[in-house]
């Protein structure tokens, strides 16, 4: 299409929508017509008893009466917009690696830069009500995932998705991008509370949809679309899933195309952990740091290993101990003795306030006192159900 004239290729991309939008025929039909005859004028071109010959004759009759329309023109004029692209099954531009998945979709709507199609990616996903420290893993992973190269690929949900997306695009114009893949029309950002970020990743990286302009947030589309940002990716990084979550089903739907699966372990009294868990005991790798993706990934990129750092040579001298990176611990060294105890006995999981009252000894009153301000200067977050967790 790239060679053809303007009109041209207008008229081929309307070639194109006009298959798509044929009612009844669905992406397996349409790819088998494209199959058997061509580019979308040669089906449309073909007679009715051909068009029979692989859809049938009631599906033949509706590809024949099928018309360009009000919606066509209005798609045709969005993809003539700055930043705004319609990629084909034609194109060179269409993502390859969608081409190992079951059901590749043969048109694909962008918003952004479609070369970050193209590139090495991880699929970073989770869930929507996700805990605080999920998402401040969301977004280091993503962060220093996408610094290292790798392009992140999520689904502009809240919780874990748009923490990865915020992490990805903190990396700077150097890393390596984010796509968002979202299950309406790309003129429909949904939840809209994403807005914002979702104008920032169509400015810096890439919003995806295979579904028409205007189409709503229907329930169903959310778990096809997760196909896509599984297949984009050499990877999938689950950080925080329920058993239900439909993270699970992209984590599945990543093994069944080859692909890697990660996931980050949780605490066993967590319901966001236990999802992870799951993978974890069926085969997907456990990782704690990013560099655990990286090399896991690292032949399937084709990148080369890490260079070893010399070991100094010469005569032992003594050694001066260096200050070490600051832990957790460390870094509340700062506060008073009893606060300091009391975010200790935290611990690391979520906790109510009556387990807390029983572990310090201290009344709920005087907690709060204590908590209050923790929770302001960001040490730790208020949970759902009055639990506490620190960050």
């Amino acid at each position: 299409m790239s060679t053809a004239s303007p009109n041209a290729a207008a008229d081929e991309l309307a070639d194109w929508l006009r298959l798509s939008a044929v009612p009844g025929l669905g992406a397996e039909r349409q790819r088998s017509l494209l199959a058997a005859f061509g580019l979308p004028r040669h089906v449309f071109a073909a007679g009715r008893s051909a068009l029979a010959g692989v859809v049938g004759r009631e599906l033949a009759d509706a590809v024949l009466s099928a018309r360009q329309d009000d919606a066509i023109a209005r798609t045709l004029a969005w993809a003539a917009e700055p930043g705004s692209h319609i990629l084909t099954l034609a194109d060179e531009a269409y993502p390859r690696s969608l081409l190992d998945i079951a059901d590749p979709p043969i048109l694909l709507y962008v918003k952004g830069d479609p070369a970050l199609l193209q590139r090495p990616a991880i699929a970073l996903v989770g869930a929507r009500s996700a805990t605080a420290q999920g998402e401040v893993n969301a977004a280091a992973f993503a962060r220093s995932l996408a610094e290292a190269g790798l392009t992140i690929v999520s689904g502009l949900a809240l919780g874990i998705d748009a923490a990865a997306h915020r992490g990805a695009l903190a990396g700077g114009a150097a890393a390596g991008g984010t796509v968002a893949v979202i299950g309406t029309g790309i003129d429909r950002i949904y939840p809209a509370r994403n807005a914002a970020l979702a104008r920032d990743i169509a400015s810096a990286g890439a919003i995806v949809s295979e579904f028409p302009l205007g189409t709503p947030p229907l329930q169903h589309n959310f778990p096809r679309r997760n196909r896509i940002i599984a297949g984009l990716a050499q990877g999938v990084l689950v950080v925080e899933a329920a058993l239900g979550s439909g993270s699970l089903i992209t984590a599945r739907l990543a093994t069944e195309s080859g692909r890697e699966v990660f996931a980050i372990p949780g605490s066993i009294h967590s319901p966001l952990a236990r999802g992870c868990h799951r993978l974890i005991r069926e085969g997907a790798k456990l990782v704690e740091t990013a560099e655990d993706v990286i090399e896991e990934l690292r032949g399937r990129l084709g990148w080369p290993a890490p260079t070893p750092q010399p070991k100094p040579q010469g005569r032992r001298t003594t050694r001066t101990v260096a200050t070490p990176p600051a832990s957790v611990a460390q870094a509340h060294l700062a506060l008073d003795d009893e606060t300091a105890q009391v975010l200790a006995l935290i611990g690391h999981d979520p906790v109510d306030i009556d387990t807390l009252a029983a572990r310090s000894g201290l009344t709920v009153d005087a907690l709060y006192a204590i908590l209050l301000p923790l929770e302001l200067d960001g040490h730790l977050a208020r949970m759902p159900g009055g639990r506490f967790q620190r960050t």
